[in-house]
């Protein structure tokens, strides 16, 4: 069995876990707890604090009370917005930001999409060859079976099938099927498929909660919490940075359903953030509530 064929199963599934280090990524996706977050508060106008955190306030309110601007470590900028949904989707505003972002981060985006694309071209391949794989897969178990790279465990609740460079687990709550360099995870409410071979993860859950498109040294994260009210994060962020040398970009975004909603776009010069996204979402909370 090729051992390269897991990497990118256990790069994948500790994505859904909880880790401890700056470096680290943590996933997780729970029911709704709009009730024990509390009632958002619907507010006129922005409170913004001189200081909160690793943040500057930079100068006074603008627009009426509707805008704050920060600055934090290393040139990191904050920009707190009140926005009033005025009958848009909220689906139509968040996406405008996330474009804005991206415009910050134009090679960042335009990599992610690539490999957006191409998962999408290898998926479609996938379905198309599944038959012929499957003729395939008989004629590789003999060769398998004559080699010895096989392997088969079965237990109560446990499958494990490996030949060659192929594995397929089965456990409780967990799914992987493998070939080559790429893998297929399910995990709880979660779907993880990795490409080995083009450094690519893309993490969703079935909810649509939480969605991750990693490739190399760049990634995408959508986050939200489910309910009426609105509690989004994004953060695009990359090791190379942006000509205005950005590195994360991203935005909290929180508000009830009816509006208004607080939204602060970060921009930051290390992919850390240097605490710079914390105290922006401290902004939020302090406005709004959690």
């Amino acid at each position: 069995m090729r051992f390269p064929a897991l990497v990118p199963i256990c790069f994948a599934t500790l994505l859904t876990a909880a880790c401890d280090g700056e470096n680290s990524v943590s996933i997780s996706a729970t029911e709704t707890q709009t009730g024990e977050r509390g009632v958002l508060r619907v507010i006129d106008t922005l409170q913004c604090p001189e200081t909160i955190g690793v943040l500057t306030r930079k100068g006074s309110a603008h627009d009426g009370g509707d805008q704050c601007l920060y600055t934090g470590p290393r040139g990191a900028e904050v920009s707190l917005k009140l926005v009033r949904l005025d009958d848009q989707p909220i689906e139509t505003i968040l996406d405008r930001f996330e474009q804005d972002l991206m415009r910050s981060m134009p090679h960042t985006a335009a990599s992610l999409a690539a490999s957006g694309e191409a998962s999408e071209q290898r998926a479609e391949a996938e379905s198309a060859s599944a038959g012929a794989r499957a003729a395939a897969d008989e004629a590789g178990d003999a060769a398998a079976d004559a080699s010895g790279e096989s392997a088969r465990v079965r237990m109560p609740g446990v499958a494990v099938d490996a030949e060659g460079d192929r594995a397929n687990v089965r456990l409780p709550g967990l799914t992987v099927d493998a070939q080559g360099d790429q893998a297929s995870v399910r995990i709880g409410g979660f779907s993880i498929e990795a490409d080995d071979a083009s450094g690519s993860v893309d993490v969703s859950s079935a909810d649509d909660t939480v969605s991750v498109q990693a490739r190399d040294d760049a990634a995408e994260i959508r986050t939200r919490v489910p309910g009426d009210a609105v509690r989004t994060t994004y953060i695009l962020t990359d090791n190379r940075p942006a000509d205005e040398g950005w590195r994360l970009v991203g935005f909290e975004a929180r508000g009830p359903s009816g509006g208004p909603v607080v939204i602060a776009v970060v921009h930051a010069k290390d992919r850390n953030s240097d605490g710079v996204f914390d105290s922006a979402k401290d902004l939020v909370t302090l406005n709004v509530g959690e």
